[in-house]
């Protein structure tokens, strides 16, 4: 096609449309009759070398004028006011759409520009021609919805009847007659059927992602295109193949259609125009009616594991890598939300409710610590698990070999058919003609990789044989026999990671429940164990101050008595700790600076900060000469510690009492300011005290 331009001249403008690729190929009538519009252009009398032919949307809808080149070339031409006329065989091949037909002649119409068809000429700018032309675009849409609408009728009309395949996933082929079977590879079948086995086992889709990785296990694929389309091709598996696998259908033999729709929202975004439907509103949906490598309660459970593996609020998720036990599992007993799961910076868990992020109503949990509750539940557990130890020995021993006969089957195949490969390939050179030394060049060097590959395949065969023998050896059934039989010391050991804990607690618990009051550090706990059975508890759990305590008046009134019998802090804090008494965390010993304020919420023992007869000449508290120097207390206390200042503590609650007189203070000031981040540290003049004979 050329384009010739004169300049101050107008041209004849001849477009020509096919809408896909297959009407290029079969419908050639049609495209003839369009380019012989050049004939009836120069029948006008046009001299022929200004009647221009646009072809270049040949094999496009008319739908849109979206990535339609020629159509915008068209549309500049006649802009440019270089267009007396458009020729096209009919108005659908300019335009399918009525917005881009309207606009179109309008624009012919505001140039001067006429407009021509095998009926007729029209001019814009006529009512009467534009009518017809607004028809005829109405027209052609609406021709185009009704060949869009029986076509679609057909397709639904045969998915009805479970006949309609586009293409199948991996594991399916379909035959010549049009029904659908198993892969005929026997390979390919079984790592279909592997995959599921260890779905199930391992429960998450990263994790089967993961161990198929870790053992080379490609997934069996049949392009539908391209050189190989048809063929197996061993490809590495994805993410993506693998959750349309466990999502699909077909594999609990059930034939689905309209498992996906269209969204017009999406149709000019960048993500994807289709969206997944729930199974109530698929089009079509035939159960035990294609092969099938599972049931349909399998295929309807291993849905509900991937929805629970979603990280969201209302879902258990997935077992993860922290050291929170019941991640998923805990709910509250005030709302009946979950709870999640926080980590803080030092590597603790703690579990809180966020019922008030998400209604925006007052705070009734308080939440805990994990460790609180996660000790009581793996106890309980391993309580459980303790009768069946023998049981678990021989079952560990069972599928440790199941999955190593499995993983060495695997490999055989692999090895027959890198064996195969070898054999045809040495067939076809040995069948070559030796005088033609292209082909044989060509061939011999195929040979050549296939054995190096057959190489390399047995030797990564032997490695896995030496690494996983596929009979146990007696050093390894005795270490599982060992491990099985002490439950706890495998619990506890270091090989077993927190996420294989998690996957314990999940096989025999569906879920904890916890009811927590702020005013008490003791909280009722229900276990729901898997087959209906509830176990009821009682926690202890760290709470911040002694007011959350729901024995803190006997703790007070104890503490009260022995002050009064005469005992000193020290003896007291012994008492309080051999009758059982904790401290608020629940961690560590009541000390002497706890019952000191134990003491001091009675009004037994007065606070001797407040004491100011305690202070001699140019004595200050902590506090008041951290106000005075404008520094932290703690900043003070460490020079105390050091002996950077003069200071002593009182006899019974420990208060610090330092003395600084205006000498002092000055020094102090330049040390705290020599002090500070980025400054000099090393003022050793100014570290040194005034020498006692000197404080007066």
């Amino acid at each position: 096609m050329v384009l010739q331009e004169f300049e101050n001249k107008t041209s004849r403008l001849v477009y020509v449309r096919q809408s896909s690729q297959a009407q290029v190929l079969e419908h050639r009538e049609s495209t003839a009759r369009q380019y012989a519009f050049a004939d009836q252009a120069v029948a006008f009398g046009w001299p022929r070398e200004r009647v221009l032919t646009i072809d270049e949307d040949l094999g496009k809808s008319g739908r849109s004028a979206e990535g339609r080149s020629g159509f915008q070339r068209l549309t500049a031409e006649v802009t440019l006011n270089h267009v007396g006329m458009v020729l096209g065989l009919e108005m659908s091949r300019l335009a399918r759409s009525s917005k881009d037909w309207h606009a179109f002649f309008e624009m012919c119409a505001v140039f001067g520009t006429l407009i021509a068809d095998q009926d007729g000429v029209y001019d814009g700018n006529d009512p009467n021609d534009r009518l017809l032309l607004g028809l005829k675009g109405i027209m052609s849409e609406m021709e185009l919805h009704i060949m869009r609408n029986r076509l679609e009728r057909g397709r639904d009309h045969k998915a009805q009847r479970g006949e309609l395949f586009f293409s199948v996933p991996v594991g399916y082929v379909i035959l010549p007659t049009g029904e659908v079977d198993f892969d005929p590879d026997e390979q390919a079948r079984e790592v279909m059927g592997l995959i599921f086995d260890k779905f199930d086992e391992l429960g998450t889709l990263y994790g089967l992602f993961h161990w198929l990785i870790r053992n080379d296990i490609k997934l069996p694929i049949r392009p539908q295109s391209g050189a190989k389309k048809g063929q197996l091709d061993w490809r590495r598996p994805t993410i993506c193949t693998l959750a349309n696998v466990l999502a699909h259908p077909i594999y609990a033999g059930a034939y689905s259609f309209g498992r996906q729709a269209a969204d017009p929202k999406r149709k000019f975004s960048s993500t994807k125009n289709r969206q997944r439907m729930p199974m109530e509103q698929w089009k079509v949906l035939h159960k035990d009616r294609l092969p099938a490598y599972i049931t349909w309660e399998r295929y309807l459970q291993n849905r509900g594991r991937i929805e629970q593996n979603r990280n969201r609020f209302d879902c258990r998720g997935a077992p993860r890598s922290g050291v929170a036990l019941l991640s998923g599992l805990l709910v509250c007993g005030n709302c009946g939300r979950r709870m999640r799961t926080l980590y803080h910076a030092h590597g603790k868990a703690q579990y809180a409710c966020n019922r008030k992020e998400l209604t925006g109503v007052k705070q009734r949990c308080p939440g805990l610590a994990a460790r609180a509750v996660d000790g009581l539940v793996a106890q309980q557990i391993l309580r459980a698990l303790e009768p069946a130890a023998v049981e678990l020995s021989i079952q560990a021993h069972a599928d440790v070999e199941q999955e190593r006969k499995r993983l060495e089957k695997h490999w055989q195949q692999r090895r027959q058919r890198a064996r195969y490969d070898v054999e045809l390939a040495e067939r076809r050179y040995q069948a070559v003609d030796p005088e033609n030394r292209l082909v044989a060049t060509t061939l011999e060097k195929r040979w050549e990789e296939l054995l190096a590959q057959e190489k390399q395949l047995q030797e990564e065969h032997d490695r896995f044989l030496q690494q996983t023998p596929v009979i146990l050896s007696p050093e390894e059934r005795a270490r599982i026999t060992a491990l099985t039989l002490d439950i706890p010391a495998l619990w506890n050991a270091p090989s077993t990671t927190h996420v294989d804990r998690k996957q314990i607690v999940r096989c025999l618990v569906e879920r904890v429940t916890v009811n927590l009051h702020s005013d008490s550090e003791f909280a009722g706990m229900t276990i729901h164990w898997a087959g209906g059975y509830e176990s009821q508890h009682e926690i202890v759990r760290p709470v911040r101050r002694y007011e959350h305590l729901r024995d803190l008046e006997p703790l007070l009134d104890r503490a009260q008595e022995l002050r009064e019998s005469g005992q000193t802090i020290r003896q007291i804090a012994e008492h309080l700790n051999a009758e059982g008494f904790h401290t608020p965390t629940g961690r560590g010993r009541i000390k002497g600076p706890m019952v000191i304020q134990l003491l001091q919420r009675r009004g037994v023992i007065a606070d001797e900060s407040e004491n100011n007869e305690l202070l001699g000449q140019n004595e200050w508290w902590l506090i008041d000469l951290a106000g005075e120097l404008k520094t932290t207390r703690h900043k003070l206390q460490e020079f105390a510690w050091r002996g950077w200042v003069h200071g002593r503590q009182t006899p019974v609650q420990g208060c610090w009492i330092l003395w600084a007189d205006q000498d002092e203070l000055r020094r102090l000031r330049k040390l705290i300011e020599k002090s500070r981040p980025g400054k000099n540290r090393h003022a050793t003049n100014l570290k040194t005290q005034k020498r006692k004979s000197e404080r007066g």
